[in-house]
């Protein structure tokens, strides 16, 4: 069963001096310290609302401490021999583009078959880092590229990289509706308040940014580029049915697809197929957390959405 919890407490005189990882195990005694460190390392501690990923950091009298973090039932996970689909692998970093369908992290109804397990038979060191060394989700349905750190060092860089926006991430993805223009959508999101399977625009949301310009206009769908500067879960799915232009296939977000007078039966029939939301993550840059040396990765669309873009503009001629 997997737990939101959010922590808050006000670093005490006698604190003055002690780690942050020590402070917060004092405090906490109710975690381990493993975990309490597991969550500094993936971001999930902040100092006046600052974001810290060094456990070793000392912590003064009065600052503010506060914890967002997810809690899932501790089960040790198996390697698998599932295949990955690599483009790029140091000592340091390991670059994936992740197929629809494979789950990165095991959950409630998905302990096995996950990313993670396929990286712990990749990588059997990787164990030692928490989380296997995921920097970044993508949705189970959600193709494309994602990080994956090999060591402590090069997690935490490219946590932090990541908590700073200097990891730039882009995506391509088919929305309903006739767009006319891009533009950002500046939108909290949170946990929805019945739906706790799913994230909403909400005020006691955290800050969230996606910057969307169109790449191809068709009668009533609008292929889409998007860029996020923050990395909230669902965040472009949200953001975009928040604006009423949700993914095309979207099962969460997108509702039922929107029938078009006079569009062509086979595109009808592509669109109600299209189970899963139409979502690609294109392109992942940053500097690499050794060398830093800029490095660069582009994942082409995946087919489904091929041919979903090949039936709207055959739609769009036939008009």
């Amino acid at each position: 069963m997997t737990q939101y919890i959010e922590l808050t407490y006000q670093i005490p005189e006698h604190q003055t001096g002690m780690r942050l990882d020590q402070a917060l195990a004092e405090q906490y005694p109710d975690y381990s310290r493993s975990r309490l460190k597991a969550w500094i390392l993936a971001g999930y501690v902040c100092i006046h609302d600052q974001v810290v990923t060094k456990p070793r950091d000392k912590v003064i009298v009065g600052q503010q401490i506060s914890i967002h973090a997810v809690i899932e039932d501790e089960v040790k996970q198996e390697p698998e021999a599932i295949e990955l689909n690599c483009v790029f692998e140091d000592e340091h970093i390991l670059i994936i583009n992740k197929p629809a369908g494979l789950v990165v992290h095991p959950g409630a109804g998905n302990q096995t078959g996950t990313l993670l397990n396929a990286l712990l038979h990749h990588v059997p060191a990787i164990e030692a880092l928490p989380r296997a060394g995921i920097v970044h989700r993508l949705d189970k349905d959600t193709t494309g590229l994602m990080v994956v750190a090999k060591t402590i060092a090069a997690q935490t860089y490219l946590v932090q990289k990541l908590q700073a926006r200097h990891i730039v991430r882009e995506y391509e993805a088919i929305a309903q509706g006739l767009m006319t223009s891009g533009g950002q959508v500046n939108q909290k999101i949170g946990r929805h308040p019945t739906k706790r399977t799913h994230m909403a625009v909400t005020p006691q949301g955290k800050e969230a940014i996606t910057h969307y310009r169109i790449a191809e206009k068709f009668r009533a769908h609008t292929h889409l580029r998007l860029r996020l500067e923050t990395g909230r879960t669902h965040q472009i799915r949200v953001h975009m049915a928040h604006i009423n232009h949700p993914l095309v296939g979207d099962p969460s977000y997108g509702g039922r697809p929107r029938p078009i007078k006079g569009m062509d039966p086979l595109l009808t029939e592509s669109i109600q197929n299209f189970r899963r939301q139409a979502l690609h993550a294109a392109h992942l840059s940053f500097e690499h957390p050794i060398t830093q040396e800029h490095m660069a990765w582009h994942a082409p669309t995946p087919d489904d959405m091929l041919q979903l873009l090949e039936r709207l503009r055959e739609d769009l001629i036939s008009d």
